[in-house]
């Protein structure tokens, strides 16, 4: 869909920001552009709307040349995202999801129903499109910043560290979010970010940049199994080399069965059930297996004094991930956030399994230590 082909920008005195720049991305692809302070991969997104002109080379969209487009049009067809969202706060959430689409001059009909539509997909009540920016949390106007980039339907997304100041549970989310929606849509999506991690979780391919020059550009995978050199492995990170493992690489390898309970179950249901399995949480489904929710003993001590339902006493507002996600940010966010566990669901949100603390807990000791006590005990036989 888009390549860049002996792209360069070289400012006065001679200095290039990005030097010969050669990569393709294929449509629907997921790209994260990382690399040092100053190694050019904001600018080389800039290039691509052409808010920077290149200095050398060219770039084509489904082989049309860039340079040839007007600038505002191509703009308007190409999504942007950027660090401090930009919403508008004299206009609604309507008015800013729906920004570019007046400008292309859409019907009041489809406008509404474009953004009445999108709304519901960051999980915000349709009654939120008539408030202002400054009545929403900041993790709310990153969602409409990234539906505004969404509106008008293209197909190609800029996001230019759009998630980077903002605290790690509401970015988690986010990043979440946006890989949901890129999959579900089939947009491409170009990502700069500073984050390893960030770019690991997220990308299809990681494109990482030093001096102004793509030094390696592939997929997680093969750049943490084979990094191009001694820069891209410092940059990654050893503790990052999780999974060359070669006995786990997804959730689906470690994740266990989940004890549930049903919607319709009562709330001595459900301590009959944790006393009977020994568990101290159960997850709550319909019944097509649907995951709706949780109960744990906490949330039983506090509801069984004023409901008997479970429904009506489980926090519905839990973290999963999907199966197929890549084990090693399964392993972070258990450690990062302190979570007991993560259940796993697929595309129509139906309960597979549950990773937990402990049964990644060997994985977690191998990794981390089983290197360090091969090396010791190595030494001591050589002494």
């Amino acid at each position: 869909m888009l390549k860049m082909e002996h792209v360069s920008k070289i400012y006065k005195g001679g200095k290039k920001a990005v030097d010969d720049m050669n990569i393709e991305i294929e449509r629907g692809e997921f790209v994260a552009f990382i690399g040092t302070s100053g190694s050019g991969k904001t600018t080389a997104l800039r290039m691509i709307n052409r808010m920077i002109e290149p200095t050398k080379g060219t770039i084509t969209i489904d082989g049309q040349d860039l340079s040839k487009k007007n600038p505002v049009s191509l703009r308007r067809s190409i999504g942007y995202v950027i660090q401090q969202i930009g919403l508008m706060p004299h206009m609604t959430i309507r008015e800013n999801i729906t920004l570019v689409p007046r400008l292309l001059k859409w019907s009041k009909e489809k406008k509404d129903q474009t953004a009445e539509k999108l709304i519901e997909l960051v999980n915000l009540p349709q009654n939120y499109l008539d408030l202002y920016p400054v009545q929403l949390s900041g993790g709310q106007q990153q969602r409409i910043g990234v539906l505004r980039a969404l509106a008008a339907n293209q197909d190609l997304i800029l996001m230019d560290e759009p998630f980077g100041a903002l605290d790690p549970i509401t970015r988690d989310t986010l990043q979440d979010l946006i890989k949901d929606l890129q999959q579900r849509l089939g947009k491409t999506v170009i990502f700069v970010t500073h984050d390893m991690d960030e770019a690991i979780k997220l990308a299809d391919r990681i494109c990482i940049m030093h001096n102004g020059k793509v030094i390696q550009f592939d997929t997680p995978d093969n750049i943490l199994s084979h990094p191009a050199n001694d820069f891209v492995r410092e940059f990654i990170g050893s503790h990052r080399l999780i999974q060359e493992k070669p006995s786990a690489k997804i959730v689906d390898d470690v994740m266990i069965t989940p004890v549930t309970i049903s919607l319709e179950k009562s709330i001595d249901d459900a301590i009959r059930t944790m006393v009977k399995k020994r568990v101290d949480t159960l997850f709550v489904v319909d019944g097509q297996n649907h995951l709706k929710g949780l109960i744990d003993v906490e949330g039983l001590t506090a509801a069984r004094h004023k409901t008997n339902s479970v429904s009506d006493a489980m926090e519905k507002e839990i973290f999963y991930v999907k199966n197929g996600t890549k084990l090693q940010d399964s392993v972070r966010r258990i450690l990062k956030r302190n979570l007991k566990n993560i259940p796993v669901v697929d595309d129509e949100h139906r309960l597979l399994g549950l990773v937990t603390r402990a049964n990644i807990v060997d994985i977690v000791y191998d990794t981390i230590w089983g290197d360090e006590d091969e090396s010791q005990s190595n030494q001591q036989q050589e002494q």
